[in-house]
């Protein structure tokens, strides 16, 4: 599981980059590169392009996302936005809006 936690009234607009896995519980707007996981919990909210290596979502997503090994897009998860990943997994309920490329 991820060291660093953007608790739920923390709201950052700009660039997060880092090499650790990364749990947002708030709001981030702006861009997303990591070397490791990015989860989205159920309250968090996201408005940016994210580069990782696998995004588990669970709250709501605005923004593409390009991902080196896998998107997971849970059941009460929401995303609007372009996927661009090797292995997708969307969950029944999950709602998402965009288009998908695994050719990657």
């Amino acid at each position: 599981m991820a060291n660093t936690i953007i608790g739920s009234t923390i709201v950052i607009d700009g660039e997060i980059t880092g090499s650790e896995a990364l749990i947002i519980q708030g709001t981030v707007k702006g861009r997303i590169a990591l070397k490791e996981s990015l989860y989205v919990d159920g309250s968090g909210v996201v408005e940016a392009d994210i580069e990782t290596e696998n995004v588990e979502i669970s709250g709501a997503v605005t923004g593409n996302i390009t991902a080196s090994e896998r998107v997971e897009l849970k059941s009460d998860g929401r995303m609007v936005g372009d996927i661009r990943s090797p292995r997708i997994l969307i969950a029944d309920g999950a709602t998402f809006k965009g288009h998908i490329d695994m050719d990657v």
